[in-house]
């Protein structure tokens, strides 16, 4: 069932099908990132799901697994900065056109997480909402997007350890919140996330 998509099209002459998904919409600091994987369908790789319903353990497991055995992958990002002057959508799919861009090999066909269109340049897209518990290729691209994004909130951590990075990832949760209010914004924050926050405290 969960390479129902991949064998449909294959079925229909496609040969280098892409999962694409994304990791990071909602925090309040830190990139958002997007993943592209074309997986081998001779060498199913056994686990794959929606990164939000793996252990962090099994996510890292499977990391260097699909980057080893995919036919094609590719992590991409789009910065802080860029969401606030484009908004998160947008960066969103920006992120998503440049992980594709990246592939070694060039899709014939694309599947995406959700129900907005990346529009990447000869490109057909299926977009399928809750994509990466559906597909294969999706649920690899958003195991590659989470953790690659996760890796980069631990490097953050490091560089603003008054935040705790490492223990929320840069979601709105109490202790974030707090420690922004207690020290203020460090350059990886989304300023246009920000605002709400402000308000109901005062700022």
């Amino acid at each position: 069932m969960f390479y129902d998509f991949e064998n449909s099209l294959a079925e229909r002459g496609f040969t280098a099908v892409c999962g694409i998904d994304e990791a990071g919409c909602g925090p309040l600091a830190g990139p958002v990132y997007a993943a592209a994987v074309i997986l081998d369908p001779n060498d199913p790789i056994e686990g794959l799901n929606d990164s939000k319903k793996l252990t962090e353990k099994k996510r890292e497991a499977l990391f260097p697994e699909i980057q080893k055995r995919a036919r094609a992958w590719a992590i991409a990002s789009a910065s802080a900065r860029e969401i606030d002057e484009i908004n998160i959508l947008q960066a969103r799919l920006l992120a998503m056109r440049r992980a594709v861009e990246l592939l070694d090999i060039r899709p014939d066909y694309a599947m995406v997480d959700g129900n907005r269109d990346p529009k990447i340049p000869g490109v057909p897209s299926l977009l399928i909402i809750g994509g990466d518990g559906k597909s294969a290729s999706i649920g690899a691209a958003s195991i590659l997007a989470k953790v690659a994004r996760d890796h980069t909130m631990l490097e953050l951590d490091e560089r603003y350890p008054q935040y705790r990075f490492a223990r929320h990832k840069g979601y709105p949760t109490k202790l974030h919140v707090e420690k922004l209010l207690e020290y203020g914004p460090c350059p990886e924050h989304r300023q246009s996330f920000l605002k709400k926050i402000w308000e109901r405290n005062g700022r």
